[in-house]
């Protein structure tokens, strides 16, 4: 497994772990206006250079996520899918989860089976 880390000027710290199972991309911090375009970037590169099979974003430590922030993981959705690529988030919970839940997103992502399913919240 290789790891990299980066912590924005804006205080989002975004590990990246490349593992047999795929990527995980875990952060931790506010994703908002100021933040998201420097997560764009890596999610974004991730899907475009590398042929991973799943790309995991682990929200655990994320107790704040803006519109763009939303926008930047829907673009990401989008171009995973286009390259046929597994695309999860994992860790929603608190009100992330009741934002994901109550705008209809939950049913966009997947949240279940992203590699370490045992983190990931449990949705009825």
């Amino acid at each position: 497994m290789t790891r990299s880390i980066a912590i924005g000027t804006d205080g989002l710290e975004i590990t990246v772990d490349h593992g047999a199972e795929g990527i995980v991309v875990r952060l931790r911090g506010h994703v908002g206006i100021d933040s998201s375009p420097e997560l764009r970037d890596r999610l974004l590169g991730i899907l475009r250079g590398q042929s991973a099979k799943a790309l995991t974003v682990d929200l655990t430590n994320v107790p704040y996520v803006d519109s763009s922030g939303i926008a930047t993981l829907i673009e990401a959705l989008k171009i995973a899918r286009h390259r046929q690529t597994k695309f999860c988030l994992r860790g929603l919970q608190s009100s992330l989860l009741h934002l994901f839940q109550i705008t209809g997103l939950l049913t966009l992502f997947e949240t279940n089976g992203c590699g370490n399913a045992s983190s990931a919240p449990k949705v009825s």
